[in-house]
C-alpha cells in the first residue's frame, strides 16, 4: 500500500520540479534539458541497487526522490551557466555565429568542472560510509544511499557531456530560425 502511493507521489514530485525549472528558464526545451540529467542518474541508481542485490523498497524510493533533485540541479546549474556565457557572448557580440556559440560553452562547461566535482566528491564522502555502515538501522539507510551513490557515479557524466552538446543543438536551431526570419524580412 505505501510503495503504491510512493509509485504514485514520484512523477507528481518530477512534475512539480519541472515548473519549478520552467520559471527559471521561461523555456520548455531548456527546462526539458535540464531534466534530462534525471533519467541517466536514476539509471545509476538503479545498477548499484541491482548489484548489491537490494530491492525496490520505500526507503529506495526514498533515496531515488533524493536522488532525482541533486540531478536537476546538476542540470540546472550547467544550463545556467551555458547560459549566462551565451548571453555575455551575445551583449559583445550581437551578431555571433557558430564559433563564436562553441567557445561560450566551453567557457560555461568549464566553470563547472571543478564545483562539480566537489559535489559529488562531498555526496560519495557523506554516503559511502553509510552504505558500508554496519549496525542498528543500517540496513534501512543503506537501501537510501544506494541510489544516490551509483546516481553520483552516473549524472556527472550527463550533465557535464550531454546537457552542453544539447544546449548547442538548441542554440543552434534558434539561430538557424532567426536567420531564416531576417532572410524572408530582407526585400529582393
Amino acid at each position: 500500500q505505501a510503495m503504491k502511493r510512493l509509485i504514485l507521489v514520484v512523477p507528481i514530485v518530477l512534475l512539480i520540479v519541472f515548473v519549478l525549472i520552467y520559471t527559471v528558464f521561461r523555456r520548455t526545451s531548456e527546462a526539458a534539458l535540464s531534466m534530462a540529467s534525471v533519467p541517466l542518474a536514476l539509471v545509476g541508481g538503479l545498477w548499484l541497487i541491482w548489484l548489491l542485490g537490494h530491492a525496490v523498497s520505500v526507503a529506495t524510493m526514498i533515496g531515488f526522490i533524493a536522488l532525482a533533485g541533486v540531478a536537476a540541479e546538476f542540470g540546472v546549474v550547467m544550463m545556467l551557466y551555458l547560459r549566462h556565457a551565451w548571453d555575455r557572448q551575445l551583449a559583445a557580440e550581437p551578431r555571433s555565429g557558430v564559433a563564436e556559440l562553441d567557445e561560450a560553452i566551453r567557457e560555461g562547461a568549464v566553470q563547472r568542472v571543478r564545483p562539480k566535482a566537489m559535489t559529488v566528491a562531498v555526496i560519495l564522502a557523506g554516503l559511502l560510509p553509510i552504505l558500508l555502515g554496519h549496525g542498528a538501522g543500517s540496513e534501512v539507510m543503506q537501501r537510501i544511499a544506494a541510489p544516490m551513490i551509483g546516481g553520483m557515479l552516473t549524472a556527472p557524466l550527463l550533465s557535464m557531456l550531454v546537457i552542453p552538446a544539447a544546449f548547442r543543438l538548441l542554440v543552434l536551431r534558434r539561430l538557424r530560425r532567426a536567420g531564416q526570419a531576417n532572410e524572408s524580412a530582407q526585400p529582393e
